[in-house]
């Protein structure tokens, strides 16, 4: 088959297959959950801190004459704390779990929530599960501590297929479940995967995401030691002091559905993913460095499948990791691809979501989908941060793109949004996943969300009180509810009781 006939047949199956995101979840730094992420991609704040004091002994006790720039990142914190009695885990299992896979827990259950999904209703159903992840931090904690520290538990909580099996046999799923490591683009491969099961029949529900935790300073020392780590602990993307990146840490996940299955169904839908492709450099100069013409290629084929013409694209977030090489390859990649045709006034807006949380690497990517997400959900376009002169081995104007680096609306707010998502691994693995506004869309006012989102459109017409039902599997979670109940409804004028009544009782598990 030809160009033009492979061209006409992926946009005839991508045309009738576009995929929901109905829910979403996010633990980053300095931001718990996607309003927060909101709330520091609009204000343009940096997550990047220095190491907690709780694990800065780790470092030291493994180099104490060591300093420098790598202890700075963009970290959580307690990573350590965990509810395992609330996964139905015994404390001495929770123990020999990596904290990626107790992160990934509470990320699916908190994406599920938000797509107003009971996780008991899905128990035998063939849901799908993929994660991305690249690191196994843990196990280099364990295997420090020799082989008296290994227990009946080490082997499930440490291999990191388990990561993705843990959440389906937690919440009874039934559907393909796979751990993805394909390193940074782990994630956003992960989300096209879940979109080809969801086009393929195979599932009808999709779970997808990506964590990545640096427990061990021997992880951050192989990418200093590659020389990929700045030495300023920031991301400076497509500037001009470009020196590499910062290393941060979390994860994000989102529930995914065929469009008009969710339409049908009532649900939630943030954005649209109107298509996605992967691709290899397959033999780059080596095996590490980035294929321009692979670049280019993933993202037109993403384009076509999801039948965008490069001038529908109104933002790009970029892989974008801020290292000398990479940034003018994605640059002329991306320019070839979706801007070399565009009018010279109106270049195609660029940014990364690392200027503001580090480079995840497995993670990555679906951090970036997650800020694009919220663009569009908010019909504004946030700033990429540590711009401030213009890389001189990036041709801007002749490639047609412009980095963002202000707080400000879409280029053409009247025309449908529509973004592309690039994430691409270190082996030559490249992603490009293409959004665009739900249907019928309209701008949300904003504002802090801290508790459930009212089903507005199933909620019947009271007179009067109604109950807000709260539960918990003890006191301390019974209260936090209601602590959070209390914030969310302070935080929100104009709310009908009703509404959240409604939530609370359909869209809320019922615990002890």
């Amino acid at each position: 088959m030809n160009e033009s006939g492979r061209g006409m047949r992926e946009l005839s199956v991508a045309a009738h297959r576009p995929i929901a995101v109905i829910g979403m979840s996010c633990r980053l730094p300095g931001a718990p959950d996607p309003a927060a992420f909101w709330q520091l991609l609009r204000e343009g704040v940096s997550g990047i801190r220095d190491i907690p004091e709780d694990r800065g002994d780790t470092w030291e006790t493994w180099d104490p004459d060591r300093t420098g720039h790598s202890r700075r990142g963009g970290y959580l914190d307690h990573v350590d704390r965990f509810d395992p009695g609330f996964f139905g885990i015994s404390p001495r299992e929770a123990d020999g779990m990596d904290p990626q896979q107790r992160l990934a827990l509470e990320l699916a259950w908190e994406a599920m929530e938000n797509a107003r999904i009971v996780p008991e209703r899905l128990v035998g159903s063939a849901t799908a599960v993929y994660v991305g992840a690249a690191h196994d931090d843990y196990a280099t904690l364990l295997h420090r501590q020799g082989p008296d520290a290994v227990s009946h538990h080490s082997m499930t909580g440490t291999h990191r297929s388990l990561v993705a099996n843990r959440l389906s046999y937690s919440f009874g799923l039934r559907g393909p479940s796979l751990t993805l490591d394909s390193a940074q683009s782990s994630a956003l491969v992960a989300v096209h995967l879940a979109c080809e099961c969801l086009r393929s029949g195979d599932s009808d529900l999709a779970i997808a995401g990506g964590i990545n935790l640096h427990l061990v300073p021997e992880s951050t020392l192989y990418a200093e030691r590659f020389g990929a780590l700045s030495p300023d602990s920031l991301c400076y993307t497509f500037d001009e002091r470009a020196n590499g990146y910062v290393r941060g840490e979390g994860g994000a996940f989102i529930v995914l559905k065929p469009l008009d299955r969710a339409l049908a169904d009532g649900d939630p839908v943030h954005c649209v993913i109107r298509g996605s492709a992967v691709n290899n450099d397959g033999g780059g100069d080596t095996l590490t460095a980035p294929d321009a013409r692979a670049q280019e290629e993933v993202v037109r084929r993403a384009h076509r499948r999801a039948g965008t013409a490069p001038r529908d694209v109104q933002y790009v977030e970029l892989h974008g990791t801020g290292t000398p090489v990479g940034d003018p390859i994605e640059a002329a990649a991306l320019g070839a691809a979706l801007g070399r045709d565009r009018d010279p006034d109106e270049p195609l807006l660029v940014g990364s979501a690392k200027t503001n949380v580090g480079h995840l690497e497995g993670a990555a990517g679906i951090v970036g989908l997650l800020k694009t997400a919220l663009a569009i959900e908010h019909r504004e376009l946030p700033p990429s941060l540590n711009h401030e002169t213009p890389n001189p081995r990036i041709p801007f104007d002749e490639l047609r793109l412009r980095v963002h680096s202000g707080l400000g609306s879409w280029p053409r707010p009247d025309a449908p949004l529509v973004a592309g998502v690039s994430s691409f691994g270190m082996g030559g693995t490249n992603c490009h996943v293409v959004l665009e506004e739900a249907p019928g869309a309209v701008p949300e006012p904003a504002h802090e969300n801290h508790g459930p989102e009212p089903v507005t459109s199933r909620a019947p017409l009271v007179s009067g009180a109604v109950p807000w039902v709260v539960s918990g599997r003890g006191g301390q979670a019974l209260a936090g509810q209601a602590q959070r109940l209390g914030a969310f409804a302070g935080a929100r004028a104009g709310l009908r009781p009703v509404d959240v009544a409604w939530s609370l009782v359909r869209s809320r598990s019922v615990f002890e």
